[in-house]
This record gives structure tokens, sequence and C-alpha cells, in this order.
């Protein structure tokens, strides 16, 4: 019991003391949290990036970054879009994001696991559902990467300036 309460105490003083942020949030109005992904946003379909939005990022945010992957994938977590330098006024994408190296809001797109910048959309094998991690993150400074980085030089990047996270997860089989 002590432990749950220690832990409580710290989420709230986290919340009071400008620590993780309390309330971001990412969603789509394509699917709900831990709904199906539609085939449309997928390799079976037309392969648009979903639309997104998020709620204000915590104080102190001068960029973003979105990272998407499966985690499920035969050959370990697949890495299915990356955007950094995303501008901290930006609350949302619409559907089918160009497949640019730089936006025209300045966000920049890094490589993904199919080899090439922008979304890829789900494509597992046939099978059980798999998941797919929309994860976007609140930084205490732009990164300044060049365009195609990679979500392990994005992370390295992002290391020391992370503010908040939200998460929003979808599924999708064959």
């Amino acid at each position: 019991m002590k432990w749950i309460q220690k832990g409580i105490l710290f989420l709230l003083f986290l919340g009071w003391s400008g620590g993780i942020a309390m309330g971001f949030e990412i969603k789509s109005s394509a699917f709900q949290e831990n709904g199906v992904i539609p085939k449309k946003y997928t390799c079976d379909g037309e392969d648009l990036s979903p639309p997104l939005q998020w709620t204000d990022p915590p104080k102190g945010t001068e960029g973003l970054a979105l990272i998407s992957d499966d985690p499920d994938a035969p050959v370990g977590t697949w890495v299915h879009w990356v955007l950094y330098d995303i501008p901290p006024d930006v609350a949302a994408f619409p559907e089918g994001v160009a497949a640019d190296e730089t936006l025209s809001n300045g966000a920049k797109q890094g490589l993904t696991d199919f080899r090439r910048v922008g979304y890829g959309g789900p494509c597992p094998p046939p099978g059980s559902y798999h998941r797919y991690y929309f994860k976007l993150y609140a930084l205490d400074a732009k990164l300044n990467l060049p365009p195609k980085a990679t979500k392990t030089k994005l992370l390295e990047a992002m290391k020391e300036h992370l503010l908040a996270e939200a998460q929003l997860v979808g599924r999708y089989k064959r």
C-alpha cells in the first residue's frame, strides 16, 4: 500500500513540477484507441496516413516528433513513420500527409523500414492482429536533424529533451 501511495505522490509531483505533462493526448478520427485501422490506411487500401490530432503540448515545448511502429512484426519492431521538428503550434496532421522529406510547416520525415520517406501503412503477414503505435513526443528543443533520419537516430537526438509522450494504438490484420 505504501508503494502505491508513493507512486501516486510521485505522479502528482511530476504533474505539478513540470515533469511529464498530464493530459497530453493523441487521437485519430479514423479509429479509436485499440480499434481497427481502416483498410484505407494500409497497404491493402490507399496506404494513406491517418488523420491525427493532439492536445496542446506542455509549456516549454519547442518541437514535436512522431514515430509509428509495429512491435508485433516477425522481424522485430517495424518502423512505419518517422517525423520530427514538427512546430509546437501544429495540432494535427490531415489524412494523406505527402511523402516529402520536408513538409510545408518545416517538419522533416525520416526513413521507415520500407526504406523510404513518409508513411507506410500496416502490411502484416496473414494471421493475428498486429498493434500499430503512434507515439507523439513533446521536446524542449528543435532537433535540427537532416531529413531521412532513422528512428534510432531520432531517439538518440531526443534523449535529453523529452517533456511528454502521448500514444495512440490501432490494430490491423490480414
